[in-house]
């Protein structure tokens, strides 16, 4: 062999025996994530099924730290005017989508404009109203009228580098609601170029601090690590797979094997196998988030709220999160979740609740809610004989399952037939509802950031769209009055913070002796953490992103 040749083959072996060190260097994070993403579109997701995949691959303006704090993310820095009605962004020189072009301020237009759209029907449209002009652009034009013109909405490109927005009244939570997915930015050039497939797999690119190269439906998703990405350096998890797995138990069982490093929900049946095998891996911390059923109210039956209230008081949540869960969680007969800031009162108290104090006054008062409820249901003509016959839709889960049966269980005593109705996904599930394809549908709400607007707007009037039919975002039940939306808007442009707060405490009582839906309980986190992870926080908002965390073998 020539010496040439010899050369070209040592340096060859290098680099093949490089390739294979780093290969095998590359630190993997094998996360639950729980359900199948059906999009990877900020505007578009629903859910932190969804959230976690496109809030490890695009950062918003702000974003937070490992505790759930906020901070700036593709922000450099921002300046707020005295009435604290217009803030200004400069968006970081080092900002870049992983293809290496510039993230520009047009970028965060189009992202909200794209929220807005009425032909978007984003479920989180509601969510940017505190921005001058959205709830008018995202209400379609009346037939015949022209399309409103994006221009209206309050946020303006000043040039590539700073984004203006101008909000309609005082928003104390702005800069939390800026790191919710709804307001990312998008890549401008990407929907230049594909439309509404930008955000499919094989097209989609980030600003933040991975990349999604794979998606496997009803398997898995991989995203790696983007060198682009201005902390790239502080990044120490090289690639993460998503595994789509609904079932806990499954979950538990690749766990308990190893082949999984978190678990974002556990099964709360072998919540104290969990505690023995696993001791301190699942911290079950309070975060601020309600489990509730939706009442579909456009149906005969469910609008009536007599009928709505004798289901809702008959639903022994003290059984239900002591005996069942047996978690932490806690009883929830409010709206809004204990703990919320900005709520000036503290919590609200229906007059039914059933005093909490002893076993024997909670059994006294449940027992007085289930003989009105029944005999409120007698009088429609629901008997023993001639019982109302509702469906109960619920996501695969196994909580949800054993709740559904014991909720029917205590509905039966009322004379009330529950037909449990599964869908195998979290996916199908929220479609169903969306649609309206539901009597009576398990729901839960985690807060995307800490202010009671982002539950109270749960309950609002849907938009019209160009078609004439209404967007009821996450409004799954289709509650609807006029006196709740003057409310919150009026709580939208108010200065005062106690003032404020009376008038969403206002606003969440008028719904809920309306029975607009059921609270059940709170939350607690379930995320279960081998101890090979660093960097994991519990915060109240359930939200972690990987690139705080590092993974030691």
């Amino acid at each position: 062999m020539k010496i040439h040749q010899v050369i070209k083959a040592a340096i060859a072996a290098s680099a093949i025996a490089l390739m294979m060190s780093s290969a095998a260097l590359a630190v993997t994070l094998n996360l639950h994530n729980g359900s199948e993403p059906r999009t990877l579109d900020p505007a578009k997701q629903n859910g932190n099924w969804e959230d976690r995949v496109i809030s490890d691959m695009i950062e918003g303006m702000m974003t937070i730290d490992n505790k759930g704090n906020v901070i700036n993310g593709q922000a450099a820095s921002y300046e707020v005017s005295e009435d604290g009605l217009t803030y200004t962004f400069k968006i970081r020189n080092d900002a870049v989508w992983s293809d290496g072009t510039p993230v520009t301020a047009k970028d965060f237009v189009t992202g909200l404009e794209r929220l807005l759209n009425p032909a978007t029907a984003a479920t989180y449209a509601s969510l940017a109203y505190f921005i001058e002009g959205a709830q008018d652009y995202n209400t379609a034009p009346e037939e015949g009228k022209p399309a409103k013109d994006p221009s209206m909405i309050g946020i303006k490109a000043i040039d590539d580098k700073t984004v203006q927005y101008k909000l309609r009244g005082p928003t104390p939570y702005f800069l939390s609601a800026l790191i919710h997915p709804s307001m990312y930015p998008v890549p401008s050039h990407k929907v230049a170029e594909f439309g509404e497939d930008w955000s499919k797999p094989e097209n989609i690119i980030g600003n933040g601090a991975y990349k999604v190269t794979e998606f496997v439906p009803g398997s898995h998703a991989i995203s790696v690590k983007n060198d682009k990405y201005y902390d790239a350096a502080n990044v120490k998890i090289d690639d993460i797979k998503y595994f789509f797995i609904d079932d806990t138990s499954a979950a538990l069982a690749l766990y308990r094997s190893g082949g999984l490093d978190i678990m974002s929900d556990l099964p709360t049946d072998q919540l104290q196998l969990i505690k023995d095998q696993f001791p301190g891996q699942a911290p079950l911390t309070p975060i601020l988030s309600v489990y509730y059923y939706e009442f579909n109210q456009t149906d005969p039956v469910l609008k009536d709220p007599e009928i709505r209230k004798a289901l809702s008081t008959t639903i022994n949540r003290l059984a239900i999160t002591d005996q069942i869960l047996a978690s932490g969680v806690k009883p929830q007969y409010s709206w809004v979740p204990p703990g919320i800031g900005n709520y000036e009162g503290g919590q609200y108290t229906p007059d039914w609740q059933p005093d909490g104090s002893s076993p024997e006054a909670f059994e006294a008062d449940y027992a007085k809610l289930v003989a009105d409820a029944k005999a409120v249901m007698e009088s429609k003509g629901y008997t023993a004989d001639n019982k109302l016959k509702l469906t109960l839709r619920y996501n695969a889960n196994p909580d949800h399952e054993r709740i559904a049966i014991a909720v029917a269980s205590m509905w039966d005593a009322i004379n009330v037939s529950i037909e449990l109705v599964k869908s195998d996904s979290a996916g199908p599930h929220y479609t169903a509802l969306e649609q309206g394809d539901f009597q009576i549908g398990r729901s839960g709400w985690g807060l995307d950031f800490n202010d009671p607007q982002n539950m109270l707007e749960l309950l609002l009037t849907g938009a019209k769209q160009a078609d004439g039919t209404i967007s009821w975002g996450n409004n799954h039940g289709r509650y609807s009055n006029p006196k709740y939306d003057e409310l919150i808007a009026a709580a939208g442009k108010e200065l005062d913070l106690v003032k404020r707060s009376g008038l969403m405490h206002e606003a969440e009582k008028l719904a809920l002796d309306e029975f607009a839906a059921a609270p059940i309980y709170t939350y607690v986190t379930k995320w279960v953490v081998s101890p090979k992870i660093s960097g994991y926080v519990p915060n109240p908002l359930e939200r972690h992103f990987v690139r705080y965390m590092s993974k030691a073998e």
